[in-house]
């Protein structure tokens, strides 16, 4: 009887749970069971692994092989845990030592030729096991790049099964040249940032970016086709300013499990841009898919800006499913195979015409849509989704002297300003929990406030004539102390109020 310990990672969403991988041989008629809940794909295993095994030119052990996966009341999904097995078993069977390898965690698929294929998540699953205690780390040669961005991982990549039993003291006769496999390539290639330079005239929209920009706030834009709304919401990861060492590892993390993440390059350290097409299912928005859930748009855009481009086009459901991350900076998504949670603190732009024709703006425009169907049209935004929306513009058409009155400021300055707002927020919130002026609670900031009631006479004016709603008083309030710190003023004046209060309400149609 012989039984073999290592370590592997159940990554659930990007939450990830070491797993104790324990390998049990007995003199018994011949067979292979894996238990502690597995899925189809790890099911699979068995196969995977002893063809490996036997492609390395080691015997596959004849007795009855059952391995354990611990805790056996978690879910485990996927290929990943295929290295962690073979370890065990071949550590039970004596082809390899077993001192030490319970504090070594194995990631990785195995080819039937004993090749170590990459999986996805690397990223979120070292860093589990990194938190949990386990700095040893064994992953594939084409996982190791992206393990190594992990601060404080010992980590060892392997092109074989073979190299693996040579680390942990087996026969190093077994090595041979082994092409590792390629990790795939990202589907979706990095996006050129554009310049703020190239956006000629409006400059009400401008100002309205970098208040968004500055304060973490959500935007829309309202205006006909052609007047530059898509250029400016693109062009507002721009101004951003880059993530911290922590945002950027919980950015890579998500990209990570998605597949979208190419670690030649690194940690994510740009705030990162999501625009689906309006014709998007709620799953390739807020994410979804059969067994465990992968992330959406909105997911990969944390930490950076999601636009919903013509976003009454958008379907009802995909729109109101928005309103869980845009409250709570999380997506909780529950499917048979389990439930995953992944953050979603972005910042969304919503870009809308006024109406079907998008000409109902202005005086003299030709527009042809009733009074109703401009109404019914708008009305696909929810006000409950609107009032989640702190900046609300109009941008209007751009005309022959905006053309002629030359480029706007660039992005290197706009970004300058923007950065300093954040610096100045970010020392007035240092002993909270918040950052931005955007997560702050409304009651925070009306405290802060209280000596000085006499600012909010405009505000309580609005609420009394129903124009904003109590959660539309807590975001005009936020607007304005990120004015204030644009500014550069200790707390807002009459001015940012009333301007905060221009900016909340100036979006509004039918």
């Amino acid at each position: 009887m012989g039984l073999g310990t290592t370590l592997a990672v159940s990554l659930v969403g990007l939450s990830g749970h070491v797993v104790e991988v324990q390998a049990h041989l007995a003199a018994s008629v011949p067979g292979f069971t894996i238990v502690g809940l597995p899925d189809a794909a790890l099911s699979e295993s068995r196969d995977r692994v002893k063809a490996a095994v036997t492609s390395t030119g080691l015997p596959w052990p004849v007795k009855k092989i059952t391995v354990n996966l611990s805790p056996a009341s978690l879910r485990k999904h996927g290929s990943g845990y295929d290295l962690a097995v073979a370890v065990a078993i071949l550590a039970g069977a004596g082809t390899i030592a077993s001192a030490g390898l319970e504090r070594i965690v194995h990631v990785g698929e195995l080819g039937l030729d004993g090749r170590v294929q990459p999986v996805r998540g690397v990223l979120p699953a070292v860093l589990a096991a990194v938190r949990a205690g386990y700095r040893d780390v064994v992953v594939a040669a084409g996982d190791a790049e992206e393990a190594r961005l992990v601060p404080g991982a010992r980590v060892v990549g392997a092109a074989s099964l073979a190299e693996v039993i040579a680390l942990h003291g087996g026969s190093a006769d077994l090595v041979r040249e082994v092409e590792p496999v390629r990790r795939p390539q990202p589907t979706l290639p990095p996006r050129p940032e554009a310049d703020m330079s190239d956006v000629l005239g409006q400059h009400t929209a401008r100002a309205a970016l970098e208040v968004a920009a500055a304060g973490g706030h959500h935007l829309l834009f309202v205006g006909p086709p052609g007047a530059g709304k898509t250029m400016l919401a693109s062009r507002l990861p721009g101004i951003l300013p880059d993530l911290t060492d922590a945002e950027a590892v919980e950015v890579t993390a998500v990209h990570s499990v998605a597949g979208t993440f190419d670690p030649a390059r690194g940690l994510i350290r740009r705030p990162p841009f999501e625009a689906p097409h309006h014709t998007a299912t709620p799953a390739a928005v807020v994410g979804g898919g059969t067994g465990v859930p992968r992330p959406g748009a909105a997911s990969r855009a944390h930490r950076g800006v999601l636009l919903l481009d013509e976003s009454p086009e958008f379907q009802p459901r995909v729109l109101e499913t928005l309103r869980q991350p845009l409250e709570h900076g999380e997506l909780v998504i529950h499917r048979s195979g389990g439930a995953a949670r992944y953050p979603a603190r972005f910042q969304l732009v919503l870009a809308a015409n006024p109406c079907p024709c998008g000409m109902a703006v202005g005086k003299g425009t030709a527009c042809t849509c009733s009074v109703t169907a401009r109404r019914r049209y708008f009305a696909r935004l929810s006000g409950p989704l609107l009032d989640r929306v702190d900046v609300q513009v109009e941008v209007l058409p751009v005309t022959r002297a905006d053309r002629e009155g030359g480029p706007g400021e660039p992005t290197a300055v706009v970004a300058a300003r923007v950065a300093g707002a954040r610096a100045a927020a970010r020392a007035r919130l240092a002993a909270t929990p918040w950052t931005t002026n955007a997560e702050v609670p409304g009651r925070w900031l009306r405290d802060l406030l209280r000596p000085r009631d006499r600012m909010l006479g405009a505000i309580d004016a609005a609420l009394d004539a129903g124009t904003l709603s109590l959660r539309g008083v807590d975001r005009v309030l936020r607007v304005a102390w990120t004015l204030a710190d644009l500014a550069g003023h200790d707390a807002p004046t009459v001015a940012d109020m009333g301007q905060a209060l221009l900016l909340r309400t100036r979006g509004h149609h039918g």
